[in-house]
């Protein structure tokens, strides 16, 4: 069997994604991009699982879109049934970035509500991206029930999402204003503010917010 250029190529490059120097992975990923090949794509989402920098997993889902989406999907949904966080969180990122919309009934509810942080921003951000048509004010339901979780990162992604549904979130965003948590309360007109003023810094809207919540306000007195 004779070995090609291409075949020292792409072996170089799969034992690029597993060097030690993260700069070395990092080529490796650029490199199966620039030339995709059916061949890396198994490797490419086994390595998005264990990855541990950012900008690497990055280029591993550029990567991953520059291959056929018939290629990339089924593997991308098996990995968001994955028992290991990142995998889930990594493959939900990439197919927020493919974009294809088959891949909405894979969005569940139990990944929308996952309990690691990371998988549910990624969630959420797939969510907005691929809801179809005339389905945004049910997601936006699920969405508010998460409302008032984590830190002050998990609280901006979850009101950017749910900001780029647009008013069909209203109802739900009203309703998690008048809550018994006082936390789900301030997320919630935070995330009210940043819809009417989109050029509002998120941490001004949430210091405000919770001000007004200890304060004993709703945020509805004048409307």
């Amino acid at each position: 069997m004779t070995i090609t250029r291409q075949d020292t190529d792409a072996t170089g490059a799969l034992e690029g994604l597993e060097d030690d120097r993260s700069s070395v992975r990092l080529r490796a990923a650029l490199a199966v991009g620039t030339a995709p090949d059916p061949r890396f794509i198994n490797k490419l989402i086994e390595r998005c699982a264990i990855e541990p920098e950012f900008f690497v997993r990055d280029m591993l889902t550029w990567a991953l879109t520059r291959h056929p989406v018939s290629m990339t999907l089924p593997a991308l949904l098996r990995e968001v049934r994955s028992e290991h966080a990142q995998a889930r969180s990594q493959a939900l990122h990439t197919l927020s970035k493919v974009g294809d919309r088959q891949a909405w009934p894979a969005i569940t509810r139990t990944l929308l509500s996952d309990a690691d942080d990371e998988v549910a921003r990624s969630a959420w951000r797939a969510a907005v991206v691929l809801v179809p048509e005339g389905e945004e004010s049910a997601l936006a339901t699920v969405l508010a029930t998460q409302l008032g979780r984590g830190g002050q990162q998990t609280h901006l992604s979850l009101s950017r999402a749910l900001v780029a549904l647009g008013d069909v979130m209203v109802p739900a965003l009203l309703a998690a204003t008048t809550a018994p948590d006082p936390r789900v309360r301030a997320h919630a007109l935070a995330t009210q503010r940043l819809l009417r003023e989109p050029d509002t810094g998120f941490e001004c809207a949430i210091e405000e917010a919770k001000r007004m919540v200890a304060l004993g306000g709703s945020g509805q007195e004048g409307h």
